[in-house]
């Protein structure tokens, strides 16, 4: 069997398991962000200012994040060209679908490897503080949005952990779930 498989059937496991549980919103803890904090712009397009990704990064997140139960990667609806939305399945309910911007896309990476997403308001604190990411401009203008954050570009493999944790913070929030 192969390990991709393997994994599947984990994670099938693992939500069959907690599928009925509902799950509490939960902070996480993150290490601090050795790398510095790139530039943002501060309106919409919320973008980073002078930062490339690196090569595979991006591909191993997109990898990552299409194995996550109930999980499509396809073209956004609410960010700039080339961007990817991480779009959840129509029949999975949603614990907190205020936060969703577009769709059923829960969050986005950009071209140049950030993201934006949808995190627990305490979860994006951590983050902010920790150096991995910034509020979007309208996380103060919208209700629900406390936590809509970008997530700078990971520039190593250690980095892309953090930032698919990120991630599956988001997802576990936005759904109620807890991977």
């Amino acid at each position: 069997m192969s390990i991709r498989r393997t994994f599947q059937i984990c994670f099938a496991v693992a939500m069959i398991c907690i599928a009925h549980k509902p799950s509490l919103a939960q902070s996480i803890e993150v290490p601090e962000r050795t790398t510095p904090r790139p530039e943002t712009t501060r309106g919409v397009p919320h973008v980073q200012i002078g930062v490339a990704p690196v090569p595979g990064l991006t591909e191993d997140l997109l990898r990552r994040v299409n194995e996550i139960p109930d999980v499509e990667v396809r073209e956004t609806v609410i960010s700039m060209p080339g961007a990817k939305g991480f779009w959840l399945a129509d029949n999975l309910s949603l614990a907190h679908p205020e936060v969703i911007v577009g769709g059923r896309e829960f969050a986005h990476v950009h071209p140049d490897g950030s993201l934006h997403a949808s995190l627990e308001p305490e979860t994006a604190r951590v983050a902010i503080d920790a150096g991995w990411a910034v509020a979007h401009p309208w996380s103060q203008k919208r209700p629900g949005w406390e936590g809509f954050v970008m997530i700078f570009t990971p520039s190593s493999e250690v980095e892309l952990d953090v930032v698919f944790q990120l991630v599956l913070a988001s997802y576990n929030y936005v759904t109620g779930r807890s991977l």
